[in-house]
């Protein structure tokens, strides 16, 4: 019984970094999702901006994930559905 030889991971690879390039990526939910690493007050503005521009009932916007990093700091991921229907 022969053994499977394994698949090179190059073209895996390559895709990931494609991926990481990308400004913003969607995943296979369907969700466009970008993240931010800004001082409070304009992590505050950058969100109030996204909410204004996609409405939350429309698109289903979401701030995904936050965190509080150095110096006052805020991470955080905002999802959105790319159109409306």
């Amino acid at each position: 019984m022969k053994v499977p030889v394994r698949p090179a991971l190059d073209s895996l690879k390559d895709r990931l970094v494609r991926g990481r390039e990308a400004g913003q990526r969607m995943t296979r939910d369907g969700f466009l999702r970008e993240t931010f690493v800004l001082p409070r007050e304009d992590a505050r503005n950058k969100a109030r901006e996204w909410f204004d521009r996609w409405p939350k009932q429309a698109y289903w916007t979401a701030i995904e994930s936050w965190a509080e990093r150095p110096d006052d700091e805020i991470e955080f991921t905002m999802r959105r559905l790319p159109t409306a229907d």
